[in-house]
């Protein structure tokens, strides 16, 4: 699971939130939905990190044919950056939670708003609302 791949098809068992009438934006029980979502993502890229350990340990075999070793060297190499984006990706889920229980989760960390509920259902780790997320896209692009 990397960072762009963030969908509710990934959250086995989750249903998106359908908040009750005049129920109060991130409320206890949006909080303990979004709690759940994160957990379960992380707890799966754990597991996933635990299996490619796994296999790079039993794969740790030094092959005479120099084709076979590249080949190995480079699936090793690509496996290793995949572990790196999804470390990279529980430190921001890490800080989601951290959001959670200091009940700062779902407002953008830059202007203060909402960021809705079917937003951090797409991308729970989501910090900033559309428009800042936009206007530092385009600032990136600007720049670079």
């Amino acid at each position: 699971m990397s960072p762009n791949s963030a969908d509710l098809a990934q959250y086995e068992g989750f249903r998106p939130y359908e908040p009750e009438p005049g129920e109060e934006y991130m409320s206890s029980a949006q909080e303990a939905h979004f709690r759940a979502m994160l957990q379960h993502w992380r707890l799966s890229l754990m597991e996933e990190v635990d299996r490619t350990v796994g296999h790079m340990k039993a794969e740790a075999t030094q092959y005479a044919d120099p084709n076979d070793r590249a080949t190995q060297e480079s699936d090793i190499g690509l496996e290793l950056r995949t572990r790196d984006r999804e470390r990279k990706l529980i430190a921001k889920i890490d800080g989601a939670l951290r959001q959670l229980d200091e009940h700062e989760y779902g407002y953008c960390k830059r202007c203060g708003v909402e960021i809705g509920l079917r937003r951090l259902e797409a991308r729970p780790t989501a910090d900033l609302c559309i428009d800042c997320k936009t206007a530092q896209e385009q600032q990136e692009k600007h720049f670079s």
